[in-house]
């Protein structure tokens, strides 16, 4: 039996391993090694990312997937992958209209922009081939999306309970997961929910009537599939060829990008440089502090790593996991090196009362070293130089070494020289042809990332930057009463 995983610019492929069920490749042009999808395969999983922004579903693909769907095979969409399935997105998120993509139509609902990064629980409210004898049952998994509210007529399979939409606290329920009228086709926005939850895994199996030798069939040729697709950055076809050196049982060396303020460039940054250490050969862990992990989305498509439970670095009661298990969750993963993306500025909610609040907190609790950013888009190089060394000096009285600093979207190398006097790394600013510069808008997630990791190759120095990392150890947060005594320093510095 042969379940087809498709493999097209925009999908992220390895953000989950889908239960272990895929056992082929199907490209954008619709062909299983060389032959239509739709005569050799017994179903097919669209995974998630940004192939409807992306604007990447083929016609060939397109068709493929039609045709399986109309034969009674399964035909199963998670996030991006069920916007494929609907009649529309609308992708307008910051725009006062709607801006609609157009989906196959397969499934009777539109999305609707709605933010929502949470770990979940989702109740099952109807039987397809992937809840079958589940109905009333609770699985598990994450949201990971920016259109999630959805609208139509498509029969329910599921609703998720989520504590947090659009950066807001809140308790709602929604629909999560719809089906076609036959049963073979449905869509969820929930992530992991084959990977968390072994009952849905065996309803596909029983869907199919695999018996004992099918399953072991399908596992072995799921081992070499997911080794063909780690074997490549992207969906670039770029080879990798893996790093000898190590691996160690121990914690990985860690490393924050963290900034000066919003919009200073950390994801592409963060982006680039994990897809440059991949082409290394180093396997690259990447974490979010705080709970927007749409932000390390087109690190994890490079790098072809998991979407984790320690993915998310808890702040207050923002978040997955709290500091002290994520360090411990690493441990002995195989990880060369860990890359952690701040949130907003690194001392945003430093004298919160809740701690940690902060990623700067968050660094200063385990000794890992900051590669700080600021952006000269907003307020010039000038003010870039001035933020940036303002903050070192509040990080450096935390005790947190920042050994690498870089001015980013420079638009003029002579004043960023002669403002900084050479002691910044810097980078030119990048046009991108199409809009959707950042995860939070429209994305050409390819573009996007081939883009930051060519960008940040040719103007860091890379392995300066790997030598920075160190091996976190846990020593506990700093008390109010210390924050606010180096605050008061900073602020009255002795005479």
């Amino acid at each position: 039996m042969r379940i087809g995983l498709a493999y097209l610019r925009g999908s992220v492929p390895a953000f989950e391993t889908f239960g272990f069920l895929p056992t082929d490749i199907v490209g954008d042009n619709g062909l299983v090694d060389g032959t239509r999808a739709h005569r050799v395969l017994d179903g097919i999983i669209i995974p998630g990312g940004s192939i409807v922004e992306s604007g990447s579903l083929s016609r060939e693909l397109a068709t493929e997937i039609r045709m399986m769907a109309s034969s009674g095979k399964f035909v199963l969409g998670i996030c991006s992958g069920f916007q494929v399935l609907a009649r529309k997105t609308d992708i307008g998120r910051k725009s006062p209209c709607p801006i609609y993509r157009e989906g196959l139509g397969l499934l009777d609902v539109s999305f609707h922009p709605m933010i929502s990064n949470d770990r979940v629980e989702a109740r099952i409210t109807g039987e397809c081939f992937l809840t079958r004898d589940l109905m009333g049952e609770t699985v598990t998994g994450f949201h990971c999306h920016t259109y999630g509210e959805i609208r139509g007529d498509a029969d329910e399979i599921m609703r998720s309970i989520i504590r947090r939409a659009d950066y807001r606290d809140t308790t709602l329920e929604v629909t999560s997961g719809v089906c076609s009228d036959d049963g073979n086709i449905a869509g969820t926005m929930v992530h992991g929910c084959l990977d968390e939850n072994p009952a849905m895994v065996e309803n596909i199996l029983r869907f199919l009537d695999a018996d004992h030798e099918d399953r072991e069939r399908i596992m072995e040729s799921n081992r070499e599939l997911r080794r063909k697709i780690r074997s490549q950055i992207g969906i670039t076809g770029e080879k990798v060829t893996e790093n000898p050196q190590r691996k160690s049982s121990d914690v990985p060396p860690v490393l924050m990008i963290a900034s000066t303020g919003s919009d200073s460039g950390k994801t592409f940054i963060l982006t680039g440089l994990a897809g440059a250490l991949r082409r290394r050969g180093l396997r690259v862990g990447v974490m979010k502090v705080g709970p927007d992990v749409r932000d390390i989305v087109p690190a994890l498509y490079l790098v072809k790593e998991p979407m984790e439970k320690h993915s998310s670095i808890r702040i207050g009661h923002l978040g997955w996991m709290d500091l002290q298990d994520v360090l411990e969750s690493i441990r002995g993963r195989g990880y060369d090196i860990v890359l952690v993306e701040g949130v907003m500025s690194i001392l945003t909610g430093l004298l919160n009362e809740r701690t940690p609040y902060s990623g700067a907190e968050i660094a200063a609790a385990a000794g890992i070293p900051v590669i700080l950013v600021a952006g000269c888009s907003k307020g010039g190089i000038e003010s870039a130089v001035v933020d940036l060394r303002a903050h070192i000096d509040v990080l450096e009285a935390m005790g947190i070494q920042v050994p690498h600093t870089i001015l980013n979207r420079v638009y003029d190398m002579d004043i960023a020289e002669r403002a900084s006097h050479g002691r910044f790394m810097t980078i030119p600013r990048v046009e991108m042809k199409e809009r959707g510069g950042t995860p939070e808008v429209e994305i050409k997630l390819e573009d996007f990332c081939i883009m930051a990791m060519n960008t940040i190759e040719e103007n860091l120095d890379i392995e300066s930057i790997i030598s920075s990392a160190k091996k976190p150890d846990f020593r506990g947060y700093l008390t109010p009463d210390e924050i606010q005594r180096i605050f008061k320093k900073i602020n009255h510095p002795p005479e």
